[in-house]
């Protein structure tokens, strides 16, 4: 599949146009340093949809991904096949202007703002190819393929990562909603915890609300690190030797 550039309306572009200029005014210093960097890196403008053409050049020459581009959501196997071979899955439709706050499936600004930036960084996006590595090894296996995700769920689209200016976010779901990204930080409803592979395994993940639970890393480091242990407990999972219990 191919974007279609031609296509996009005058609304697609308002669209884009509106969200990105909500989230940058009030992104600074609630983002992660990587996540703006990567917005700089990779050219995005408020005045213009991105193209992924220029994008992929762009993301090819900091880190050798790219973006794929997908209907909607993917089967998990296709999904994890993308992520290993460097290519992130992004769909190039857009929401309408009704639907602004809230979406129940990705579209392209919640892909394409929300994920790319931080690709632009080496230690992400070789968590992002060790999970996937891990995934197809045991697709066949349901319950570590849910098991994976809540990890994807709290970290590639819920994480908040602890820095030298404080608390900030790198999850996509965060960094592409308006009302998360300020309760995700500021909001003493939540609870906020250091990351744990065990503690997030174990915890289903919310798809209709914000979330009531939020894992902190210290570094992107700190995510390519956990790999390994991921590996471990995944084969353990399916040898039979470690149950995991929802919480």
């Amino acid at each position: 599949m191919r974007q279609d550039y031609a296509k996009y309306t005058s609304e697609d572009l308002e669209v884009w146009s509106k969200l990105y200029h909500r989230q940058m005014k009030q992104l600074p210093g609630i983002a992660e340093n990587a996540f703006l960097e990567g917005v700089q890196k990779i050219g995005f403008r408020e005045d213009k949809i991105p193209n992924f053409e220029e994008m992929n050049k762009r993301l090819q020459e900091i880190t050798g991904w790219e973006v794929a581009v997908v209907a909607g959501l993917i089967p998990n196997k296709e999904f994890f096949e993308l992520l290993q071979n460097k290519k992130f899955p992004a769909s190039t439709w857009f929401r309408k202007l009704e639907e602004l706050d809230y979406l129940e499936e990705p579209d392209m600004f919640h892909d394409v703002f929300g994920h790319v930036p931080i690709l632009t960084n080496h230690d992400f996006c070789g968590f992002l190819q060790g999970l996937s590595t891990i995934a197809l090894r045991h697709i066949e296996n349901e319950w570590i393929i849910e098991l994976i995700s809540r990890l994807y769920w709290y970290t590639v689209e819920f994480g908040l990562i602890e820095t030298s200016e404080g608390l900030q976010v790198y999850g996509a779901g965060i960094l592409s909603s308006s009302g998360e990204s300020i309760y995700s930080i500021e909001s003493d409803i939540p609870q906020r915890v250091p990351f744990d592979i065990h503690d997030i395994i174990s915890t289903p993940y919310i798809k209709d609300r914000f979330q009531e639970k939020y894992w902190i890393i210290t570094s992107y480091k700190q995510l390519f690190d956990c790999v390994e242990e991921l590996s471990e407990i995944m084969d353990q999972i399916a040898e039979g030797s470690l149950v995991i219990e929802s919480k």
